[in-house]
This record gives C-alpha cells, structure tokens and sequence, in this order.
C-alpha cells in the first residue's frame, strides 16, 4: 500500500504508488508507467515508473502536521483506522529538509485518501501538493483503484526517509523512502473480495520522489519513480 505515493500486484501489485501493482498498494507506484506493483493498484502497466517518474476502527488518523515553516493553510487529510499509513523517523535536525518531509509526507497521505474516498481525480488536498505534472501521474495511480472499485486497508509502514536538496538547495529537492507492503491489501468494494501480493513477490518497494517548492513555501510532488526489491 508503490507515491508514490499499500500492496502491489505485479502481476497485480496490492500498493506500490507506481511500481506496478502486485496485488493492489502498488499501484502507487506505476502510476508513472502505469505500472502497479504494491497494494493492489491491480493496473495492467508494468515498470518501476512511478509518480510521474521522471516528468516535470478507532479514530482515524487525522494529518500529522499541518505546521510547515510557512504560514500557509494545510489541508486537514484524515485517514481511517483500517488503513494504517506510518511514518518511521521521517524527521530531520534541519529546518528545510524537516519541511520537505512533511510535505512529501502529507502527499503520500492526501494520495491514499482519495483511493479510499473513491475520489479518482485526487480531490483537494492531493492538488495542493502536486504540482501539474505530479497531480497527473498521480491521478492515473489513483484510477487504476477506483476504476476496479478498489479500495486499500491493513499496515503501510514507510522508513528510512532521506532529503537531497539541489541546485541552489532552495527550491528542489529528492527525498527517497521505503515502504513494506506485507501487511497492506486491495478490496473489492463490491465483492469484497481481499488481495494482497503474489506469493514470491518482493513486498519491499524503494521510492525516489522530486519536489520543487511552490511560492507559498509547499514542497509539491513533481514526479515519483519506484522499484520494487530496490530496499
């Protein structure tokens, strides 16, 4: 559950944001390439593209931070109980690369919540993370959900999170993160019907995401490559 931003099904990703999904989470990761690998994006495509690679039960879990550097207003992403996206030390001693990963953190979340509002163009909160280019790639990610009626649950954990900041180190930076779909499912919101990674598939995806930072001070996706096993 690749962009990135659940479980892949390569041969129907569960999860992965756009390495093309193995069960159904992975349709994050082929979003690029149309190519699912984690959580059961259950899309057809096939590569380790994802986000635009490349491109110019109990409460639920409301947004982790909504305090940036900048003043800007965030947007409120909540997610439910079953689906439990988290965050292993996605934090830094520095300022800027704190703001960066809390912004491509809230991406990665604004993205799982339209999967699961069956929101195919990414609603409100993914644009305000996008960029153009980024919110494209990542509504092709989302429809390969919501056009198989899909939604995803179970355990997401994302780690092991590192910031590069390029050119002048002011307004473009890489940030690269793991993320382990062993627990993370696709359903069916007609049938029910539960999928998760094929037997032998790799459950660990290594995501690589671009980001430029906007006017406003947000770090908005631009694009996202993934591959899976690259953990």
């Amino acid at each position: 559950m690749s962009a990135a931003h659940v479980v892949v099904l390569r041969g129907r990703s569960t999860v992965a944001r756009r390495a093309q999904p193995a069960t159904a989470l992975t349709a994050f990761t082929a979003i690029a390439t149309l190519t699912l690998t984690a959580c059961g994006g259950g899309g057809d495509a096939t590569s380790d593209d994802i986000k635009g690679a490349e491109t110019a039960g109990g409460s639920p879990s409301a947004s982790a931070s909504a305090s940036q550097t900048s003043g800007v207003q965030r947007p409120d992403i909540k997610l439910p109980a079953e689906f439990q996206l988290t965050f292993g030390s996605w934090t830094s001693g520095d300022g800027v690369e704190r703001a960066i990963l809390d912004d491509a953190k809230e991406q990665l979340r604004a993205g799982y919540a339209a999967i699961i509002a069956d929101e195919p163009d990414g609603g409100d909160a993914l644009a305000f993370y996008d960029t153009k280019p980024g919110l494209s790639q990542d509504r092709q990610w989302i429809k390969t959900y919501t056009s198989k009626d899909l939604t995803v649950f179970g355990e997401l954990p994302a780690y092991d999170a590192k910031t590069v900041l390029l050119g002048d180190k002011k307004t473009r930076a890489v940030v690269t993160y793991c993320t382990d779909e062993s627990k993370a499912y696709t359903r069916n919101r007609k049938t029910k019907e539960v999928q998760g990674n094929p037997a032998g598939t790799d459950p660990k995806v290594f995501y690589s995401v671009t980001l430029a930072k906007n006017d406003d001070g947000v770090w908005q996706n631009v694009s996202t490559r993934a591959k899976r096993g690259g953990c």
